[in-house]
């Protein structure tokens, strides 16, 4: 009687890890989208991507350290908007974005994608409150009703 409820619990086991292999293999995987804003020029971003842009003096600060955790939490909510997050924590250092943007301290900027910043903060914002922006766009409305197939 134990040999038989042995092989069942055995074979219950394969499956079970067979179909958790299957799931792990499938499971979408959310891009890479944190990226140091030293080296970026925006306009490789203009009808494509909408940059998150977020400015601290140090990548010490409280602030930056939190937006950074919000944001990592739901990559995949700002992957599916087209969002690209830019970071500069080196204010020493004039970058192109810190010269567009101009930041004192702490800053989230969100940019479109046809170039105009559409949104300055001077503190931290959840992933749930910059997408809900995300999505009062123009922009983003039409991609919406694209993907529903709506005219």
């Amino acid at each position: 009687m134990l040999r038989p409820i042995t092989l069942l619990f055995l074979a219950l086991g394969a499956v079970s890890a067979a179909a958790q292999e299957a799931a792990d293999t499938t499971a979408p995987i959310p891009p890479e989208i944190i990226f140091p804003g030293d080296s970026v020029d925006l306009s490789e971003f203009i009808w494509i991507k909408r940059p998150l842009v977020v400015f601290a003096d140090s990548p010490a600060d409280p602030r930056y350290v939190q937006q950074m955790a919000f944001l990592t939490e739901r990559l995949d909510d700002l992957a599916e908007r087209d969002v690209v997050v830019l970071t500069d924590t080196n204010a020493d250092e004039m970058t192109e974005l810190r010269r567009k943007l101009r930041p004192r301290g702490f800053m989230l900027a969100l940019i479109g994608k046809d170039g105009s910043v559409y949104l300055r903060k001077p503190l931290p914002w959840d992933v749930r409150e910059i997408t809900r922006v995300i999505d009062k766009m123009p922009m983003r409305q039409q991609e919406i009703r694209d993907r529903r197939g709506d005219s």
